[in-house]
């Protein structure tokens, strides 16, 4: 990586990888998040409208379950970044979970939704939700029957992406953790930021589809490699 002092501004992007090592399965593992139930039953909005049980039953478990983890040192190290770092930083996480929260980031945002979130169809309010959908508990503002899983589902457009275009097209240096680089329009981020003359750098478990995008790319658990890098950057490096 490149002399830490020409960095100013900072985007990171996280995936399933950073998560894995606190017990939640990556998304596009053998056996991994979706066990029993192919994507197409259970993350779709087509898959609602045709068994609107088993959706929820399923993002009900995945609820609860995400409430039983604790981040990681690699949470734990981006959020000592995200207090530290002196100029811009953005995490963009497609994560669902709210590890990045739980270690202290502030900086972030969920561009594939939140588990500890409900989101009403009627009156598209957004809240809070720990608790259980499979009952068809009423909306605490408007009182109808109608919350879902805030959850971006396959077909469905990912959250904030025009703030996350805009730190991207800013950013002097966008890193990858532990995402598949097939997930668009995640994927192509990196893209945009190497054509705009940023640095890019692949922190992951093994290479990627993306990782021939990157300047550089290092491989191994993101418990020990992001920290690291954290490391690196604050001290100056590079």
């Amino acid at each position: 990586m490149g002399d830490m002092r020409e960095i100013r501004n900072i985007v990171i992007l996280t995936g399933a990888g950073i998560s894995a090592e606190s017990g939640i399965d990556t998304f596009r593992s053998e056996g991994g998040l979706w066990e029993q139930h192919r994507v197409e039953d259970v993350a779709t909005p087509e898959a609602f409208a045709r068994d609107p049980d088993l959706v929820l039953r399923f993002y009900d478990m995945r609820r609860e379950a995400i409430q039983t983890k604790q981040p990681n040192k690699a949470h734990d190290a981006l959020a000592r970044l995200d207090s530290a770092w002196q100029g811009g930083l953005l995490i963009v996480t497609q994560n669902v979970d709210d590890l990045h929260e739980r270690a202290g980031a502030k900086r972030l945002l969920h561009m594939h939704g939140e588990h500890l979130n409900a989101w009403c169809t009627a009156c598209d309010i957004r809240v809070p939700w720990i608790a259980s959908l499979i009952e068809r508990p009423p909306c605490p503002v408007c009182g109808m029957q109608a919350l879902r899983p805030d959850v971006v589902w396959f077909g469905e457009m990912p959250y904030g992406m025009d703030e996350i275009h805009a730190a991207v097209r800013n950013c002097d240096l966008f890193v990858s953790i532990g995402t598949s680089g097939a997930v668009y329009p995640a994927a192509g981020l990196v893209r945009i930021a190497r054509d705009l003359g940023a640095q890019t750098l692949e922190l992951n478990l093994e290479p990627s589809k993306g990782s021939p995008r990157f300047h550089e790319a290092r491989h191994g658990p993101a418990t020990v490699i992001v920290p690291a890098w954290v490391e690196e950057v604050l001290s100056g490096g590079g």
